[in-house]
């Protein structure tokens, strides 16, 4: 029998490629349709694998879903940015690869960042994600997020409105 392995670990430089890759599959299936064409393959483009080398040694933390060695996704954490909000934490974002989305895996993903998140003693914490991105909504609500907070976001002057999903203290 075959064991496999799954591993929720911090992102290496040599891992870059693999979020690089993983971050334009995901996005694509996410937002096509949601962000015009143009910014988002503009966003897209710009997150190349250099992006993502020097994004394992930036101040967020970048955290890597490996699945016998391949990078299944990747979710970044770090400091709440809306200082407005009593919350200490974030994750900024989090995604899977498709074909490796509703079977657990994101669940996981999301606990081990809520877990680090806490143990750096952060208090509470925020996710954002678009108000039509239905399956990032319902993720959120299912893991116990409140919506309690709206805001905009610009996407080459279409402005698209976004949720603040919580987790009081």
């Amino acid at each position: 029998m075959k064991t496999l392995s799954i591993d929720v670990r911090r992102a290496e430089p040599q891992d870059a490629a693999a979020i690089a890759d993983t971050h334009r599959v995901s996005w694509s299936q996410t937002y096509a349709g949601l962000i015009p064409h143009k910014p988002l393959t503009q966003m897209l483009e710009r997150r190349g694998e250099t992006w993502w080398r020097k994004a394992t040694r930036g101040p967020a933390t970048l955290l890597v879903l490996d699945v016998a060695g391949t990078i299944a996704g990747y979710a970044t954490i770090g400091l709440n940015r809306a200082k407005a909000l009593p919350y200490d934490g974030e994750v900024y974002e989090i995604y899977l690869r498709p074909e490796f989305q509703g079977i657990g895996l994101g669940r996981r993903l999301f606990g081990e960042s809520r877990r680090l998140l806490k143990s750096l003693g952060c208090d509470g914490l925020v996710v954002w994600c678009l108000e039509d991105s239905e399956h990032a909504a319902r993720f959120f609500r299912r893991h116990g997020g409140l919506d309690m907070v709206e805001g905009m976001e610009d996407f080459g002057g279409t402005s698209l409105r976004k949720i603040g999903f919580v987790w009081p203290r």
